[in-house]
């Protein structure tokens, strides 16, 4: 079930022990930059979310119970922590949306480096960016981003479309830059 090394580590935690707590963050702080870093704006506020995240990670690993997966539990934490920001912005709340068809993205790998659709993914704005993180990169249902950003089910829907839309288009655009340059 548990590495012995990690369940004493989390003991340790839970009695507050800061070593512990530093050894922690040095264990798991990198893949947790990554959550952040992939729903944050940039990397600034990325190492904000990550901070606010090993707070309340800190505050409630007394509710962790050696059941499930540790690093699941963790990364769900950071997830919230970040989603919870744009909560409080109240990103969502603005937006009346009609329905878009659902698009899909063709992206031929040997013309998209995948560092690029990295960074156009990143400046997708927030509501779509979230939501396409949330649906494609980790593989939330749209009922499920729909409580967790307390939103209807349409929203995420739309917000989906709307995101594979404008990423399809980018795409489109580098295609015919790329090719009007080879020429």
């Amino acid at each position: 079930m548990f590495n012995l090394g990690l369940e004493q580590l989390i003991e340790n935690c839970k009695k507050q022990n800061t070593k512990a707590q530093g050894e922690l963050y040095k264990l798991f702080s990198s893949k947790l930059f990554a959550i952040c870093l992939k729903y944050s704006r940039n990397r600034m506020e990325a190492e904000d979310n990550l901070q606010d995240a090993f707070l309340i990670i800190f505050n409630k690993i007394e509710q962790f119970k050696n059941k499930g997966s540790f690093e699941g539990w963790l990364k769900r934490i950071t997830v919230n922590t970040v989603l919870q920001r744009y909560r409080n912005e109240k990103v969502f709340e603005l937006i009346k949306e009609n329905t878009i068809e659902d698009v899909t993205v063709d992206i031929e790998e040997d013309t998209i480096s995948i560092d690029y659709l990295l960074e156009i993914i990143q400046e997708l704005p927030d509501r779509y960016r979230l939501i396409f993180n949330l649906y494609v990169l980790d593989g939330y249902s749209h009922k499920e981003i729909a409580k967790m950003l307390d939103i209807n089910l349409g929203t995420s829907k739309s917000n989906l479309a709307r995101a594979r839309q404008i990423l399809r288009q980018t795409i489109a655009d580098f295609k015919i830059a790329q090719q009007s340059q080879s020429l």
